[in-house]
């Protein structure tokens, strides 16, 4: 049901993203100025956003029933932190949008700072009697509201966790400068019942795989969630 439902449903979803897509971001950075990289961003975001819907509703009630299995905490919950932006073209473009200067923003000469807001999902595939879990990790953020602007990115991660609430995980990551790859290492402060999970996660620099193919600057992310132990 499902995926019915993702399927009668992904009609209106692209026509709004395509709107979305040519006059909030497109119209404004020059990034994407032929409709060939409109189509690729358009496709690339709903097939995205249509798998974390599809992950969030088919593992929510899978996972529920496993909140701490061998002493290995579930950690699905909101998530907020900032990112700290290389000198590059992504940088650039946030520092242009924030500061509604005018020019060509691919100067490559100053960082950029962001706030993130968002959600993480998980599922189980293995456990062990030594109290270790690997897990598959789903993370929404949009990045910049502080700043008035509107950057979503999304991960899916493969991780292992311990019961002592260490975690390391990698995985691909997508975002307006294209896609990448994320490393993650994070541990959980146990509190009675309240888990307070702290990530530092790292995106390397790279070529921009949307718009002039500039180099992108690197991402380093701290994060921290919360949630209550059943």
């Amino acid at each position: 049901m499902t995926f019915i439902f993702l399927y009668l449903c992904i009609g209106q979803f692209d026509r709004i993203l395509n709107l979305f897509l040519q006059v909030f971001f497109c119209a404004s950075c020059g990034w994407c100025a032929d409709n060939l990289k409109i189509k690729n961003m358009k496709t690339t975001l709903t097939l995205v956003c249509a798998l974390f819907v599809a992950i969030a509703l088919q593992t929510q009630d899978s996972t529920s029933t496993h909140s701490n299995y061998q002493g290995v905490s579930k950690l699905s919950g909101p998530r907020v932190g900032f990112t700290f932006l290389t000198a590059g073209s992504y940088a650039d473009y946030i520092n242009k949008r924030s500061k509604n200067s005018s020019g060509d923003y691919y100067d490559s000469q100053s960082p950029a700072f962001l706030t993130q807001y968002g959600y993480q999902w998980e599922t189980r595939f293995a456990d062990s009697d030594e109290g270790v879990a690997g897990l598959m990790e789903w993370v929404v953020l949009i990045g910049g509201l502080e700043k008035g602007l509107f950057l979503p990115s999304a991960s899916s991660l493969f991780g292992i966790r311990s019961s002592s609430g260490l975690e390391f995980a990698v995985g691909p990551n997508i975002s307006f400068s294209g896609v990448g790859y994320v490393v993650a290492l994070g541990k959980n402060f146990k509190k009675g019942n309240l888990n307070m999970p702290v990530n530092i996660v790292y995106v390397p620099a790279k070529n921009s795989s949307w718009g002039s193919g500039d180099p992108t600057g690197h991402r380093i992310s701290l994060t921290l969630g919360f949630n209550i132990s059943k």
